[in-house]
């Protein structure tokens, strides 16, 4: 027997690998089918199952076109009705694979069809469950994505609570836990940066397990600070349960080297939006006017779908040499299929074209600190809520990059804006986005609030984000 989990951190998602005696089966595979393919080539197994834990909401699955070239059963849990053909298993069925045997147990409260798969060895022993987003390292699925009709987050979270404790606590201490996803995801709150624990572990340490909360206080808890959903993952949703088109066919539209004037004319008469996903200090040097910064070298699929509204967004961009077909892959992994090619030869050809290059005045914050002494500076912080409450500059506005497009009214063209994240990365999005909409008056803070903190500039007191209500 053999379990690989293959974790992806853009996404923070784990998809695994599980193979006895010459059949596999994958859980939760990602778009692209290469991976999982050569895998099971280079073992010399097939690919019997596809094993999905419910209808994923941050990334758009590739089970379908795995199971179209490999003739795989795709297996959902109990509730799951999709536009292609499935094995909708019932809770309790067994799956045989080679030596060992995978249990169905459905476990509703992320979703409805939520389902954990637990494998059993070839000794008959219970070894580990596939928790998808039921049972998170430290923390648990969030249960207000597939709220319906009268079906409230409450409830939700009260099926959470019921399946944690009837299919999940009852297991021995020693099975090893195997979630959908780590810390960054957007589908809990506080998980763990760990991948994998043992479930013994997870009932001393996780707050969701604790043998004496009542089902009023688990409600409480689960449901107490939720923000707002990423704007893509009711379409992620809508796209797993309708069956995305293959990697392949994107790739083909989407990887195609263009001349300076054909990318022109896409992003002038096509409507496409430039994405440039180079690194921050590269952009703040020199950009494309209008266009919109996403580095590939940060959490880019998240980013691109919490801030493109439209999956059929026409896209073309910017890319390093070499690292084109990264980027296609990774928007359509989150349903961003509409791409429509990259600039060859990248700024320099644009450059060479005699082309008019924008830029974004990025500062250390030693410099910053300086100019703060003015006592004059409007300071814009562009993290989470909760990192803004936890600690921040005195005085600075908060303007989350997640709602930037809601809350510009917030803020006026004629100011100057110092721009920071936590560590860069964010704040130069976010510069990007304010440029394009004609607040050019920004200045980035280069390495955001933790290089702020090594300065004199004054910030309020530090508080624990667990004691934040």
């Amino acid at each position: 027997m053999k379990v690989e989990q293959i974790y992806t951190g853009c996404l923070a998602q784990g998809a695994y690998y599980i193979e006895s005696d010459g059949e596999a089966a994958i859980v939760d595979p990602l778009r692209e089918s290469a991976p999982y393919l050569e895998k099971a080539q280079k073992e010399g197994a097939n690919i019997k199952y596809i094993f999905e834990t419910h209808f994923h909401a941050d990334f758009v699955s590739g089970h379908v076109d795995l199971a179209s070239k490999t003739g795989a059963t795709i297996v959902y849990g109990p509730n799951a009705k999709t536009e292609y053909d499935i094995h909708e298993a019932k809770d309790g069925e067994v799956f045989q694979l080679g030596k060992v045997q995978i249990k169905v147990l459905h476990t509703p409260g992320h979703t409805m069809e939520s389902t954990t798969y637990l494998l059993i060895d070839e000794e008959g022993k219970e070894h580990a469950i596939f928790s998808g987003d039921t049972l998170f390292i430290g923390d648990v699925g969030r249960p207000d994505l597939a709220q319906k009709g009268t079906l409230t987050q409450n409830d939700l979270a009260g099926y959470l609570y019921d399946s944690l404790r009837t299919k999940i606590m009852t297991l021995p201490d020693e099975v090893i836990v195997y979630p959908a996803h780590g810390a960054g995801s957007a589908c809990g709150k506080n998980m763990s940066k760990e991948t994998t624990d043992l479930l013994g572990n997870q009932k001393k340490t996780n707050y969701a397990l604790r043998a004496d909360m009542t089902k009023e206080e688990f409600i409480k808890e689960v449901t107490d600070g939720l923000l707002p959903p990423p704007q893509y993952f009711a379409q992620n949703v809508a796209m797993n349960k309708s069956g995305a088109a293959g990697l392949d066919e994107i790739l083909e539209k989407g990887n195609v080297a263009l001349d300076v004037e054909t990318f022109e004319a896409m992003a002038n008469h096509e409507g496409a939006l430039v994405v440039d996903t180079r690194k921050p200090a590269q952009f703040a040097e020199g950009h494309i006017p209008n266009s919109i910064f996403i580095g590939i070298d940060g959490s880019f699929a998240p980013w691109v779908g919490a801030l493109i509204p439209d999956l059929q967004q026409p896209i073309v961009f910017i890319a390093d040499e070499g690292r084109e077909e990264e980027v296609v892959t990774r928007l359509s992994r989150v349903g961003y299929d509409n791409t429509l090619g990259f600039l060859k030869g990248g700024l320099d050809a644009w450059k060479a074209a005699g082309k008019e290059v924008d830029s974004v005045k990025s500062i250390p914050a030693t410099e910053f600190a300086e100019e703060f002494k003015s006592g004059k500076l409007k300071v814009l912080d562009v993290r989470k809520p909760g990192e803004f409450q936890s600690e921040h500059v005195e005085d600075a506005q908060s303007l989350p990059l997640d709602y930037i497009s809601e809350s510009m009214d917030q803020i006026s063209k004629d100011e100057t804006y110092h721009v920071h994240c936590a560590g860069g990365y964010r704040s130069m999005i976010a510069s990007s986005i304010l440029k394009s909409r004609g607040y050019h008056n920004v200045v980035d803070i280069a390495g955001g609030y933790k290089a702020i903190s090594e300065t004199e500039v004054p910030t309020t007191d530090y508080v624990c984000p667990s004691t934040l209500k």
